[in-house]
């Protein structure tokens, strides 16, 4: 009786499986990917606009006697690094030009900024509040900083 060899390997069909599962599995992983890059993104907007919002926090303190509420545009006065006297007002407007103008450079196209003032009996009150477009989002991102003076 001649013995019979046994073909040691794979076959066609479960080199195919294989392949499948394998595909699903760096489907899922490049999904994760894009997921991690988007929470990155938003991630890096947010501190951007803590800090814009901190910058104009310190602006209003600065010049607590200008009127910054609003929406900008302001103008460029040039008030800054030993530039003309300027009123609180002017310098204000000085702020909001220049504030805008890192805003712009800073954070995506679309972004908008508001300054709100309310007057409270011992003190007043801003809140900045800085909205910005997100990928994948019906409704933009925002972030707002209160701040008594």
């Amino acid at each position: 009786m001649a013995a019979r060899s046994h073909d040691h390997g794979f076959s066609l069909v479960e080199v195919l499986v294989a392949l499948v599962v394998m595909a699903v599995g760096m489907l899922g992983i490049a999904g994760l990917y894009v997921e991690g890059l988007q929470a990155g993104r938003s991630a890096a907007y947010r501190s951007v606009a803590i800090t814009l919002a901190a910058d104009m926090a310190d602006r209003i303190r600065a010049n607590p006697a200008g009127s910054y509420p609003g929406t900008g545009p302001g103008a460029s006065m040039g008030c800054v690094n030993g530039g003309r006297d300027c009123s609180a007002d002017e310098l204000a407007a000085d702020d909001w030009y220049r504030w805008l103008g890192d805003l712009q450079q800073r954070m995506p196209a679309g972004s908008s900024a508001v300054i709100e003032k309310q007057d409270l009996a011992a003190a007043s009150q801003y809140t900045i509040t800085l909205s910005w477009p997100e990928a994948g989002q019906e409704m933009p991102a925002n972030y707002a900083l209160a701040l008594q003076l």
